[in-house]
């Protein structure tokens, strides 16, 4: 399984090029950035990349998070706070742990993705946002001062993730429920595709209304997302919603 890591709207290019190098020092392979703030390829940036300025190089842009991580099947994301408990947090040990799981045949492993995402220097992610990931973690730090440098957190993550990497645990440690062997995790951009359709049938069948449907389809993601679900569950929803549309549109039973 290949992994991204994936920074949001980043403001500093002193912190994206500190993380360039980290992710050469880790051999992470791919940098995506989702809307970033600085220019990733000035001379601050590659300054801070030193080694891992080919990463800079080839990093990918995107628009929002959703587009960076559609092909993604496992995601972690970071926060130093969350609003809601729609979705509970992990320490980093055992999130990172179920990022680096793969159940896949070998042979079809080289195409999974998976991704580490990182929030905003100033508010780091939405809850809209953390509501994309399968585990949220929360670095440990004082209460007087929780609040991390983004390039540190990166560090702290990667380091512990190449920890699980060589010395691997149970997955089961981790307190949130995960898939079985039966089929692979979702891509993230066809559960998303998913969502869409079931939000456009329940406002065309008056079930969500414009004002409130944001919040309730938060629900319903969180709940997916808690799920764990996998390409069969995804398919048989949209299989679901498309023949619920159909029947909704004729004229008689």
């Amino acid at each position: 399984m290949s992994l991204a890591v994936v920074l949001v709207e980043p403001a500093g290019p002193l912190n994206v090029g500190s993380v360039a190098r980290l992710c050469a020092n880790f051999a992470i392979e791919q940098l995506r950035l989702v809307a970033p703030r600085c220019d990733h390829r000035g001379p601050e940036a590659r300054q801070m990349a030193v080694h891992g300025e080919a990463l800079l190089e080839q990093a990918t842009l995107y628009p929002d998070l959703a587009a960076a991580i559609a092909d993604c099947q496992r995601v972690v994301a970071t926060s130093g706070r969350v609003e809601t408990e729609s979705l509970p947090l992990s320490e980093p040990g055992p999130a990172l742990r179920w990022l680096c799981q793969d159940t896949s045949s070998q042979e079809s492993s080289n195409n999974r993705m998976a991704a580490l995402v990182f929030g905003r220097e100033d508010r780091g992610l939405s809850n809209a946002e953390l509501l994309q990931a399968g585990r949220v973690v929360r670095l440990a730090t004082s209460e007087a001062y929780a609040s991390l440098n983004l390039s540190h957190a990166v560090a702290i993550c990667l380091h512990e993730l190449q920890a699980c990497r060589t010395q691997p645990h149970p997955v089961a440690a981790c307190p949130a429920p995960t898939a079985t062997n039966e089929g692979e995790l979702c891509n993230r951009g066809a559960l998303e595709a998913a969502l869409a359709d079931a939000e456009a049938l329940l406002l065309e069948v008056g079930f969500l209304y414009p004002h409130t449907a944001a919040a309730r389809m938060a629900k319903l993601r969180a709940l997916l997302q808690r799920a764990q679900v996998q390409e069969p569950e995804v398919a048989l929803l949209r299989g679901m919603v498309r023949q619920l549309r159909w029947a909704a549109q004729r004229e008689t039973p």
